[in-house]
């Protein structure tokens, strides 16, 4: 996947998570590994894994987006 899409992904998991009811804390720790891993150009399939370990409620979000 070039790295274009990973940026587009990122950014679409961004906004889903800005508009979720998670909170602040939660927020601020997800955004955290998103610029951490994006930074790293990690794979994703970790970077689902340690966003989702942050709260169930990424997880959902995640497979509302359909990226996992």
């Amino acid at each position: 996947m070039s790295s274009h899409k990973h940026h587009e992904k990122l950014e679409r998991i961004k906004e889903a998570i800005a508009k979720s009811d998670l909170s602040e804390e939660e927020k601020s720790n997800a955004w955290k590994h998103i610029e951490e891993w994006y930074a790293e150009d990690k794979a994703f399939g970790t970077l689902y894994e340690k966003l989702a370990e942050i709260s169930p409620k990424i997880e959902a979000i995640l497979a509302e987006l359909g990226l996992i």
